[in-house]
């Protein structure tokens, strides 16, 4: 079938992407890549906790105004 290129073959292929790209592209890719991540993270925390602050809200009872 398919094979993965292993060891030496990806070697290879890691140096030629810094020569085309260059170290300091690399890291630029990298870093906004992980700062992606991290936004992504930060969204699903805060749609949780405002499920859960809407659930609260839900469950409490209501008090009456006469």
């Amino acid at each position: 079938m398919f094979n993965l290129p292993q060891g030496a073959e990806l070697l290879i292929i890691l140096f030629i992407v810094i020569l085309l790209f260059g170290v300091g592209r690399i890291s630029k890719v990298a870093g906004e890549f992980g700062k992606g991540i991290r936004a992504f993270k930060e969204g699903l925390q805060s749609s949780e906790e405002s499920e859960e602050k809407k659930a609260e809200i839900t469950e409490k009872p209501q008090e009456s105004r006469e």
